[in-house]
């Protein structure tokens, strides 16, 4: 694990820092792990139709395309459960090439979110009023663009170029070596690392809206879809249009590796495309950008100023790829294929990812709740909320799959002697709460039923503000 605090450098990029304070963090997340030793392989009952997998019980619609009717982004192309993919349009950008003075280089981003109502629906991105608060504290949390003006000859209908302050490194390998019982990882590298200046979150100069439109290939390709040298480690398609005929626009796109997850006891699909922790990073296949670790703020979802959404993750949740209650951080390694690279050809880690292999966290706020507060408090940075069952709920098998934000935090609330949080500096049990792990995960859609209501009510005293 310390090959991380070693200097990272490809393509010019300057080479990485890792605070004293991060690497306490990282250790003790790492730590954490140990706890889950005696993590088990118990199943439960849960439908499943023949030939599918146990662990994919609860998940809802498995293969063929998703219907438009399910989707929150609506400008996304298609959904492919069959290959976990997401096809999104893919658009032009430029960005400078560190250490080397006036040159730029070729990138492409997608937009997943804008924090006004009227653009996001222009623009068929999920509203995010939160992302209006993501740098307060932390300037660096969102990079300040500049937008192309093309004459009518140059552009008679596309996207104008956006000049981007900086750009993701891809060309770090990815790695994530399975420790003795998967997590805690033997060692571990990021594949992507933010470049000075870059965050995914952008603000237009002379405007106030901040965007997420995280970049995820770099160069004029051929693209590298496999061991992704100059994309994202979710990149599994990159299709640049030819030039339309008159009258006509042709998409570029992405296709992308989505996530799954649940909210509200629904199952739903995410795209996690950056984190703040080089840890966090690896597990999610995203880019590294430290610049987003202080986005305000830790601990502070519903609060005043803050930009962050809850999440919920689990370290030592049960295992087996045949489990209908796996879930968390050492099902992901051990069952999720967690340290392959993501390809297309890579059938087995995709088939284990759709059949349930995946983290399967629990989300906070979603675009489709019923209550309108609930639904504006979306925000696709979020701030984990990292459960450690005890002993005594692994010995149990009461480490359950856990699908409703209200009946975790009633768990936390009310069992503590079943489910903690883990404390940063020692990775021994803590109270419940924000850990100081944030990720950029933007809404796709579900695939079954809209989240819509929590499937029970708040505890007293378990949250705020009260429900």
């Amino acid at each position: 694990m310390l090959s991380l605090l070693k200097s990272i450098s490809a393509r010019g990029r300057s080479a990485l820092a890792v605070t004293a304070a991060l690497a306490v963090t990282l250790v003790a997340i790492q730590l954490i792990g140990s706890a889950s030793a005696a993590t088990n392989h118990r199943g439960g009952q849960s439908g499943h139709a023949p030939g599918q997998s146990r662990s994919a019980a609860g998940l809802g619609q498995l293969s063929g395309l998703l219907p438009r009717n399910k989707l929150t982004l609506e400008s996304a192309i298609r959904v492919n459960l069959s290959n976990e993919t997401v096809r999104l349009p893919l658009y032009p950008g430029d960005a400078p090439v560190p250490g080397h003075p006036g040159r730029t280089e070729h990138v492409w981003y997608v937009l997943l979110d804008a924090s006004d109502a009227g653009l996001a629906h222009d623009l068929g991105v999920n509203y995010a009023p939160k992302l209006a608060n993501i740098a307060i504290s932390d300037p660096a949390a969102v990079q300040k663009v500049t937008l192309a003006s093309p004459t009518p000859a140059q552009n008679r209908f596309g996207p104008a170029l956006v000049h981007f302050q900086g750009a993701p490194n891809f060309a770090p390998t990815r790695s994530a070596v399975p420790g003795p019982t998967g997590f805690p990882l033997k060692s571990f590298h990021p594949g992507a690392i933010a470049g000075p200046g870059y965050s995914p979150f952008i603000r237009i100069a002379g405007s106030n809206v901040v965007y997420n439109a995280p970049i995820v290939a770099t160069g004029n390709g051929p693209f590298d879809v496999v061991h992704h040298t100059n994309t994202g480690d979710r990149v599994l398609k990159v299709h640049i249009a030819p030039r339309a005929p008159q009258g006509q626009y042709f998409d570029n796109y992405v296709d992308m590796l989505f996530v799954k997850g649940f909210d509200a006891g629904q199952p739903i699909i995410y795209l996690s495309t950056d984190a703040g922790q080089p840890l966090t990073a690896v597990l999610e296949r995203s880019t590294y950008v430290p610049a987003l670790n202080h986005a305000s703020y830790n601990g502070g979802d519903d609060f005043l100023g803050s930009a962050r959404e809850r999440l919920f993750g689990f370290i030592n949740g049960q295992t087996g790829a045949d489990n209908p209650q796996a879930q968390g951080f050492q099902h992901l390694v051990l069952d999720g294929h967690a340290s392959q690279d993501a390809s297309l050809g890579n059938k087995a880690l995709i088939n284990a990812l759709r059949h349930g292999g995946d983290l399967l966290n629990v989300f906070g706020d979603f675009p489709t709740l019923a209550d309108p507060r609930h639904a504006d408090a979306y925000s696709p940075l979020w701030d984990a909320q990292l459960g450690l069952w005890t002993a005594k709920a692994v010995k149990q098998g009461l480490n359950r799959r856990q699908i409703d934000e209200n009946q975790v935090f009633n768990l936390a609330a009310t069992r503590p002697d079943l489910l903690t949080g883990v404390n940063p500096a020692t990775g021994k049990p803590a109270p419940y709460g924000s850990v100081g792990v944030d990720i950029n995960c933007a809404v796709i859609g579900y695939t079954a039923g809209a989240p819509t209501a929590n499937l029970a009510p708040p505890v007293p005293h378990s949250q705020f503000p009260p429900r």
